[in-house]
């Protein structure tokens, strides 16, 4: 009936509702596509498990973004189940920045593939420091468990500014790094060493060492590029890329 009702209108009405109907039509087709930008947002990190569990199987040769599963009639607890001694502390005596990372991540511990989550210990020497870094799909919350650290992210280039959140942490302090962004940690303490424990919203966080990118890439960067970037003599951007650029992650 509402079709023939519109027939029986004249121009002027009929060219009225089906402009309101062109409008309808463009609102529901905004709010679909607002509405498949936000889902893909949401979907952005790490995607929610879609059974109980997935485990990592390592041998197979399916290729996949994160890890195909194992049978589940082949999973057992020590999928699960990792003896980390992450109450011991790490050598951080043969690190040149003095901290030692152990990361426990899908890689070391199946079970945790699909479930967007993964654990490290820091050891800090006195004066040790986890240098400046990023993981590009986590974000980090960090607990001091002993000792003092200082610590800190930078904002990205928004408005023409890298503003730096700092904070001196004490045991027992919580700090949030944000996913993706500049971090790190440092110990001020020259005679005693700090641990801390940092969880991830990725079973596989990734980390990005700045210095170590950008001085110990390989290839090299050309330090005509990188001379232009720091503003400094292409001299002091050889003598930085002979460095050893050590990683502190293990």
């Amino acid at each position: 009936m509402y079709v023939l009702d519109v027939i029986h209108l004249g121009d002027s009405n009929r060219a009225k509702i089906e402009s309101q109907m062109a409008s309808t039509s463009s609102f529901c087709l905004l709010a679909a596509l607002l509405a498949l930008i936000s889902w893909q947002q949401a979907i952005a990190s790490d995607p929610s498990p879609l059974q109980d569990f997935c485990v990592a199987d390592m041998h197979s040769p399916v290729r996949v973004n994160g890890f195909p599963c194992l049978n589940p009639m082949e999973v057992n607890a020590d999928h699960f189940f990792k003896a980390a001694m992450l109450d011991k502390p790490r050598n951080t005596k043969d690190s040149k920045v003095g901290s030692n990372v152990t990361l426990i991540n899908v890689m070391q511990l199946p079970g945790l593939n699909t479930l967007g989550i993964s654990i490290a210990r820091i050891d800090y020497a006195p004066l040790g420091e986890n240098p400046p870094h990023t993981h590009p799909r986590a974000t980090e919350i960090l607990t001091v468990l002993e000792g003092t650290l200082y610590v800190g992210f930078v904002t990205s280039n928004q408005n023409n500014m890298n503003k730096l959140f700092s904070k001196v942490l004490n045991k027992g302090d919580v700090f949030v790094f944000p996913e993706g962004l500049i971090h790190f940690q440092f110990n001020p303490n020259p005679h005693e060493p700090a641990v801390a424990i940092a969880a991830l919203s990725s079973q596989n966080p990734g980390a990005i060492t700045i210095a170590n990118a950008v001085f110990g890439s390989k290839p090299p960067i050309s330090d005509d590029v990188l001379a232009k970037a720091f503003q400094v003599e292409k001299g002091t951007i050889d003598w930085l890329q002979a460095q050893f650029w050590e990683n502190n992650h293990y």
